[in-house]
């Protein structure tokens, strides 16, 4: 599965967290819609149906200004954000994939999976740290705000998807 850039009517995109990306599903039903103007297509993907086919948008831009949200979702993207990458416990860079959900106080004691309770480690110290309550992340959780959160996506490395994407994204 492929997902399609959005931009803005000035031609941005839409938010910075990470980017502005949607299903190609959504793209489609955007582009049926004649909310957005398709700028490139995949070259190598058409989709059909009985009565119609067309090739599946890769870089789409609204007709209409979107506002973006500025409500921080609490996710496990979001949390590894809000932690620039690195285990709260030993420091080091992660992975996103390497990242695993901490609960400070854990879900075993009633710990719930808030902002306030949840951090980014590494498997290792979340696994050393099990159900104690008295180790502690470096930094305290929080709920960040929206431009907390892109601020630190801006200090991230990411990876584009479709080569394509580059000369929206610079």
């Amino acid at each position: 599965m492929s997902d399609c850039l959005v931009l803005n009517s000035n031609g941005v995109p839409v938010t910075l967290l990470p980017l502005s990306v949607i299903s190609w599903q959504e793209s489609i039903k955007f582009m049926t819609l004649n909310k957005v103007e398709v700028l490139k297509w995949h070259t190598d993907w058409v989709v059909r149906s009985p009565n119609w086919s067309t090739p599946v948008p890769s870089v789409v831009m609204l007709k209409e200004y979107l506002k973006p949200k500025e409500v921080v979702r609490f996710s496990r993207t979001n949390l590894y954000i809000r932690d620039g990458g690195e285990c709260q416990y030993c420091g080091l860079p992660l992975d996103h994939r390497e990242a695993t959900v901490d609960h400070v106080i854990p879900a075993s004691n009633g710990g719930k999976t808030t902002w306030a309770n949840c951090t980014i480690a590494c498997m290792k110290c979340n696994v050393s740290k099990g159900n104690k309550h008295y180790i502690f992340p470096m930094s305290i959780p929080h709920k960040p705000s929206y431009y907390e959160l892109i601020k630190k996506r801006k200090q991230l490395k990411f990876t584009v998807k479709h080569k394509e994407w580059l000369q929206f994204i610079e």
